[in-house]
């Protein structure tokens, strides 16, 4: 366990997806709600900031509390913008997922570590010239898409449970809503993709984009007023619950809403565990240097007007 003068330095970010819309599942202690308007527009949900095993928290509910927002309409740069805005460093996140792999069993967590983006008409950069926070043009590197520190820590805090956690998984993430198919969920099979969602695309990229925002914000007075720009990136890892298996089993009926819904309703209990487990050693680890590359590699890969 972290002392607290290490707890201090850390906030972290969490993002709930289908099935996980009600923050207060994790039980945050001494909860708030906190709202955000942010150049892009207004997050899917208050921020419920607080405490969860003693480390500061900030829980956003993807699709809206009472899930309303469908995948396309997620509003992923003020989502990321209002996680960062209040100061986190890190963002552990769920999403529900079709496995595309026999192994990879419903019920069963992924812990994602790459993904191939099938999506066609969301906003994937906050460098497009919208804000004039954000100045010039961003190519950010995308090799390793996942913070492999906060990965680690996940899967210390799986084994350490007793939890099933694939350790690797690579997920395609389609435009939605409607589900893939079968020729689709075959093509995916043969590219190499292990399970599918419909919102990991772009919310992962963002969050690496997400420590170059020049604002201050001298409201909140127990976060400290200094500008995002001089703090470094977030560190985003995703655990994704497999809750079905898409289409492609021949012989089989496709996947419904039905079937993604009682899986992950039956299995939620498992992330909250891991989650809750994660923070405390998130918050008892010196972050500074994977902070600090983060920022580095944002900062270095923004070409300026000339």
């Amino acid at each position: 366990m972290a002392g607290d003068g290490a707890k201090a330095n850390i906030m972290i970010g969490i993002i709930g997806g289908s099935g996980f819309s009600d923050p207060s599942a994790l039980g945050v202690e001494d909860a708030k709600d906190v709202e955000y308007d942010t150049p892009f527009g207004k997050p899917s949900s208050p921020l419920l900031t607080g405490t969860l095993c003693g480390v500061p928290v900030a829980v956003l509910a993807r699709h809206g509390r009472r899930h309303t927002i469908l995948p396309s309409a997620v509003n992923y740069r003020a989502n990321v913008y209002a996680l960062r805005r209040h100061g986190c460093t890190h963002v552990l996140v769920s999403t529900a997922c079709g496995s595309l792999r026999e192994e990879y069993r419903p019920g069963q967590l992924v812990l994602l570590d790459q993904f191939i983006d099938r999506t066609t008409k969301r906003p994937l950069t906050f460098f497009d010239g919208s804000c004039d926070e954000f100045v010039g043009i961003c190519h950010l590197p995308m090799a390793d898409p996942f913070c492999g520190e906060t990965r680690g820590v996940l899967g210390e805090a799986a084994k350490e449970l007793g939890i099933t956690m694939h350790e690797k998984g690579t997920i395609v993430t389609i435009e939605g809503s409607r589900f893939s198919t079968r020729a689709e969920s075959h093509m995916f099979r043969s590219w190499g993709c292990d399970v599918i969602n419909m919102t990991t695309v772009p919310e992962v990229t963002l969050a690496k984009e997400g420590g170059l925002c020049h604002v201050r914000y001298p409201d909140i007075p127990a976060v400290p007023q200094v500008t995002l720009a001089k703090e470094a990136g977030l560190c985003y890892a995703a655990v994704a619950m497999c809750t079905d298996y898409d289409c492609w089993r021949e012989g089989e009926a496709g996947v419904g809403v039905g079937d993604v819904m009682a899986t992950f309703r039956a299995n939620v209990s498992s992330v909250v565990r891991l989650f809750k487990e994660a923070v405390t050693r998130v918050a008892a680890r010196d972050w500074a240097e994977t902070l600090q590359k983060n920022k580095e590699t944002v900062t270095s890969n923004v070409m300026l007007p000339s």
